[in-house]
């Protein structure tokens, strides 16, 4: 589908890169040629998944947690002693709950925003300022999720994801003079580990809702990734792509 050293001699870092969509992602580049670094909280988790993405190709895990500055700085000197550079930015790191809107505590709102919002913030800027400013080239994308008609039962996430697709369209425009392609992927509902915590039967009436009749794939989220990041979209910025089976379209999932 791309050539094999599509990426080589690029640096990447993948927040959230120790499972699910972002394994995928992560993956893909190191299959492509690049140097991957993948992020994520956990140590155990970051150690196994750097391990494993090593049998593919150069990968180096880093604990970080994007809601913290410090820690996203530590990772840029990381980056920047070993690599001196950095060229592909993925936000994939987030997450969130089902909760009726009256529900969500304040606590509990806070939690998702600063996650989803606040951290690809943090891991936008702290990166930009680090490396794809001075550069004057970079390829930024949020992995964000379908909210084209809302995200009723997650209201939480509907908001925070709004936001940085609006940051998306925003940076696009003022960091266009450094060269720095910011663009985002919406994924449905895709089958990853990020889905275990949801009932079989949720999910299989949200499969049979979608326009396509079942759940995305963690390579089929991850391909639309690559091509962004690819000189084969050196003319696209500001995007928002879905990868949902057509159900921002049609399909009703919230229970009236």
């Amino acid at each position: 589908m791309f050539a094999p050293n599509l990426f080589e001699n690029q640096i990447a870092l993948v927040t959230g890169g120790g499972s699910g969509i972002g394994y995928a992602i992560a993956e893909q580049l190191l299959r492509l040629g690049a140097k991957v670094y993948i992020a994520s909280r956990k140590q155990d988790r970051i150690d196994k998944a750097a391990e494993q993405l090593r049998a593919i190709g150069p990968c180096e895990g880093l604990v970080c947690d994007i809601r913290n500055t410090e820690d996203l700085q530590r990772a840029a000197e990381t980056i920047r002693a070993n690599e001196g550079r950095l060229d592909i930015l993925i936000n994939n790191a987030g997450g969130q709950f089902p909760s009726p809107a009256e529900d969500i505590s304040e606590k509990g709102w806070l939690a998702v925003v600063n996650n989803n919002l606040n951290g690809t913030w943090n891991a936008t800027h702290t990166m930009a300022k680090a490396f794809f400013i001075p550069q004057q080239s970079g390829s930024i994308v949020n992995i964000i999720v379908n909210f084209y008609r809302g995200v009723p039962g997650m209201a939480h996430t509907g908001a925070a994801r709004a936001g940085v697709d609006n940051l998306t369209k925003s940076l696009s425009v003022e960091w266009s003079k450094y060269n720095i392609r910011v663009n985002a992927v919406a994924p449905g509902i895709i089958q990853s580990s990020g889905l275990e915590n949801y009932p079989p039967q949720l999910l299989q009436g949200i499969a049979d809702k979608i326009p396509m009749k079942r759940l995305g794939s963690v390579q089929e989220t991850a391909w639309p990734v690559v091509f962004l990041v690819s000189p084969m979209a050196s003319y696209i910025t500001g995007e928002t792509l879905y990868v949902d089976g057509g159900s921002r379209l049609w399909g009703d999932f919230f229970p009236l």
